[in-house]
């Protein structure tokens, strides 16, 4: 069977070629089924690229908390705090926001913490199976990482959410003096407390990972389109996918995960999703800038320092703007200038200056599900900072999705009409 511009129809058509849609690829290439993923620029080409390349598996506890009520509005009046909205954008943003207050409130953080445990067990499951089947286990580092205080009452602070991380299974060691300087060494002073966190993955590097991942997903026949998705087109066999060059793919299941540019798709089924782009900085230091020996994350300040096979990646913050909005790159100096004062060594010559856009929903889930109008169209979108970390669960999911087989885990949390 063929499309009516003369493309050969799939079982799937993924739209988005970032590493959940690769990752999603690749499970459902591996069940036999045949494959189109459809992507408007270079594949693991915006948030894939530059991400800080970790699987974050123990990262259960969601941005949207009581605690971020105390700190927003402080770091919200910071223009280079870790949480920024430039006035211009604030009247688009301020639906969005309004939703991730209420999502802080405490109960619903007790059920968001237990549908991330959930999701993040299953992916740690996934990726050890995923990597070892794409022959691309080699990529992945099993360092741990930690994370890092300043004060003993600043750490003494965090043990609550510690010791609800440790009821859900995760495994937490608190360090400090030799111990830390043996897990780290060359920290300054300053940082007189860490938590480590053996769980905790990283990657050589996040673009490269996606992209073995993807010539694997090839190998097995899935095929790449550079193309732009305009809308999609569900009937009774599937769903015709209408490209914006006006040509169209017949795919009996078409599945969403491009990112945030997946709300203006949903749109045109008649989804109203909250997913707003979520931009971060970094800048990536030359290999050697520093002896890094696992990824270190400062919560107080928003980002967090990652060795990669290219060097060193400076790099988070969040910044709630369009597309388009100018990039201020004053956000990754910034954070560059607090790394090398808690890095004293950190040498700052020759970095590379990075911005991109994360799809960041106001409860901090995913959108994982049917969509509405179309048992035919699956959503896979909106998983923020945890993209990497949650890719080869989603598409574990996606595949059971597609397959009408029940889900590994209950994924009503994630279901695209929940707000």
């Amino acid at each position: 069977m063929r499309t009516a511009s003369g493309e050969q129809a799939v079982d799937v058509a993924i739209v988005g070629g970032g590493i959940v849609g690769i990752a999603s690829a690749f499970r459902l290439a591996a069940l036999g089924l045949a494959v189109a993923l459809i992507e408007r620029d270079e594949p693991a080409n915006a948030a894939s690229r530059g991400n800080a390349g970790a699987f974050a598996f123990p990262a259960i506890l969601p941005l949207a908390s009581p605690g971020i009520l105390f700190k927003a509005p402080k770091w919200l009046v910071d223009p280079l705090g870790p949480l920024a909205i430039p006035p211009a954008e604030f009247p688009a943003v301020l639906p969005w926001l309004l939703r991730f207050f209420r999502a802080s409130l405490p109960d619903r953080v007790e059920a968001s913490t237990a549908a991330l445990a959930a999701l993040n067990g299953l992916t740690e499951q996934e990726t050890a199976g995923l990597t070892r089947e794409a022959g691309i286990a080699g990529f992945v580092r099993h360092d741990g990482a930690l994370e890092l205080y300043e004060s003993e009452a600043e750490w003494r602070a965090s043990l609550p959410a510690w010791e609800r991380c440790e009821r859900m299974g995760i495994e937490v060691e608190h360090v400090g003096g030799e111990r830390l300087a043996e897990l780290q060494p060359g920290l300054s002073p300053r940082l007189v407390k860490a938590v480590f966190l053996p769980q905790w993955q990283t990657v050589s590097d996040p673009r490269d990972y996606a992209l073995a991942l993807l010539k694997a997903a090839e190998a097995r026949g899935v095929r790449v389109m550079r193309k732009n998705a305009a809308r999609l087109a569900p009937h009774a066999d599937g769903v015709t996918v209408v490209l914006e060059d006006g040509g169209e793919l017949d795919a009996g299941h078409a599945v969403v995960a491009a990112g945030p540019w997946s709300k203006a798709l949903a749109a045109t089924l008649g989804d109203r999703l909250p997913v707003t782009p979520e931009r971060g900085y970094n800048t990536t230091l030359p290999p050697g800038a520093f002896d890094l020996k696992r990824q270190l994350t400062f919560p107080s300040h928003g980002f967090v320092v990652t060795p990669l096979d290219t060097g060193i990646r400076v790099g988070g913050a969040s910044e709630l703007a369009r597309f388009d909005a100018p990039a201020n790159f004053k956000r990754s100096r910034h954070m560059l200038d607090k790394a090398a004062r808690f890095l004293p060594g950190l040498k700052r010559e020759g970095g590379v200056e990075w911005m991109g856009s994360r799809p960041s929903m106001p409860d901090s889930l995913p959108v994982i599900g049917h969509a509405p109008a179309s048992r035919r169209v699956i959503y896979a979108f909106g998983h923020g900072h945890l993209g990497l970390t949650q890719s080869a669960g989603t598409a574990r999911l996606v595949s059971e999705l597609v397959l009408g087989q029940n889900p590994s885990i209950d994924i009503t949390p994630f279901r695209p009409d929940r707000f």
